[in-house]
């Protein structure tokens, strides 16, 4: 029984998406519900797992091909044995459906379809043998031939990564930009022409959040089930009460109508292999300061593994990026459209400070929040920005509701 393999079924916002990595080759035993293939969207990458025990019969995409919505990208047989095919299918296989076993004959004695397959992969006629009818050549004659080749052009299947080595000590490596890399970069460069975008900055004492974490951190970790009390946290919950007193902060542009959002659900930037991505912590007013940690470590483990899904990632009212995991002193965050503003949190580090008039070494942090102009004005973002201050340098305040 052969079964159609599609694409996912991609979300309004998603156009298309393109295949990043065949797992499994025609010929290759299959289990069901082994990953056989990886397709990247603008956002995600999303894996398509066999259907049942067999073999992929036949690929009409190859890697680096452009995909629909729900398309058919190959044939699975189910419960075919493997088979001697060869280890990759060659361009000819991936972009030809089965050969027929005759062709339309044109004044050259083959078929419009064979001729391309000769030019597609520089081939002559006269060195493949024809089986169809007068000794004309078919489809599965120049398969067969491609076939019993040497395996040099099945590496060429795999177009994933183009690289170009200059004679000498002088090396350079040319790879395509992944879609996720593109689609990043195409977003910033967007956020920058589109908003009126502006950063204000301020520091804060994180010795108190400090000390009240390590006061409580084994505790927290026995209580919670191994769930570890980390600084992003109390970023959190300082930044879900302050867009609570400031709607503006928490709202977004839609054409010329401000949209303001009774819900705090807030972005978390993800540094991955592939890329910068935001998974979103939903309602972040009724979570925990262990819920908001369990799940931003399982958004990292999955993120890590590129396996979040598109759900994690749509929405958001508000973005937290974290430099300062990288040594980052400061920086100016970028938004992240249609949100109107985000905060950049950074390093820890140790300065003299003026305290009652005495010079005390601190552990302070600067903070920077961007956000565009058109809907916020300037006295907000300090406001906003003084309001996580003030609540992080005295984290009681965030019991109390004051």
């Amino acid at each position: 029984m052969t079964i159609e393999i599609k694409a996912p079924t991609f979300p309004e916002s998603v156009a298309d998406g393109t295949v990043a990595t065949w797992h499994k080759q025609p010929g290759q035993a299959v289990a069901r519900d082994e990953l056989i293939v990886d397709i990247e969207t603008d956002k995600v990458v999303l894996e398509v797992v066999a259907p049942a025990d067999g073999v992929i019969k036949e690929i009409f995409k190859g890697e680096g091909d452009t995909v629909l919505s729900a398309e058919v990208i190959a044939i699975f047989e189910e419960g075919a044995a493997a088979s001697a095919a060869p280890a990759a299918a060659t361009p000819a296989e991936a972009s030809a459906p089965a050969a027929a076993a005759e062709e339309v004959s044109d004044e050259s004695g083959f078929g419009p379809a064979v001729r391309k397959l000769l030019d597609e992969n520089n081939l002559k006629a006269a060195d493949i043998k024809g089986t169809g009818k007068g000794g004309r050549i078919t489809k599965e004659d120049v398969l067969n031939h491609l076939k019993s080749k040497p395996a040099a052009p099945a590496a060429a299947a795999a177009p994933a990564a183009v690289v170009e080595v200059a004679a000498g000590p002088r090396v350079e490596k040319r790879v395509p930009m992944t879609r996720l890399r593109a689609t990043i970069a195409k977003r910033l460069v967007e956020a920058q022409q589109s908003a009126a975008m502006l950063t204000t900055y301020n520091e804060v004492n994180m010795k108190p959040v400090m000390e009240l974490r390590s006061r409580y951190k084994d505790l927290f970790e026995k209580t919670h089930n191994g769930v570890r009390l980390g600084f992003m946290s109390f970023f959190v919950k300082a930044a879900t009460e302050a867009l609570k007193r400031f709607p503006a902060v928490n709202a977004s542009l839609d054409g010329n109508d401000i949209v303001y959002h009774g819900y705090q659900d807030i972005g978390v930037a993800v540094s991955t292999e592939r890329g910068l991505v935001v998974p979103v912590l939903r309602d972040t007013d009724d979570m925990s300061l262990a819920d908001v940690e369990r799940t931003i470590n399982d958004f990292a483990k999955r993120g890590r593994e590129g396996k979040l899904g598109m759900e994690d990632m749509q929405g958001g009212t508000f973005t937290i990026t974290n430099g300062g995991v990288f040594g980052s002193l400061m920086s100016t965050p970028i938004l992240n459209p249609p949100q109107t503003a985000i905060l950049g949190m950074h390093k820890i580090q140790e300065r003299p400070m003026a305290v009652n008039g005495q010079v005390v070494i601190l552990p302070m942090m600067y903070l920077a929040l961007s956000y565009d102009h058109r809907l916020i004005d300037g006295k907000e973002a300090v406001q906003f920005l003084v309001t996580i201050k003030d609540l992080l340098e005295d984290p009681a305040r965030l019991l109390l509701d004051i």
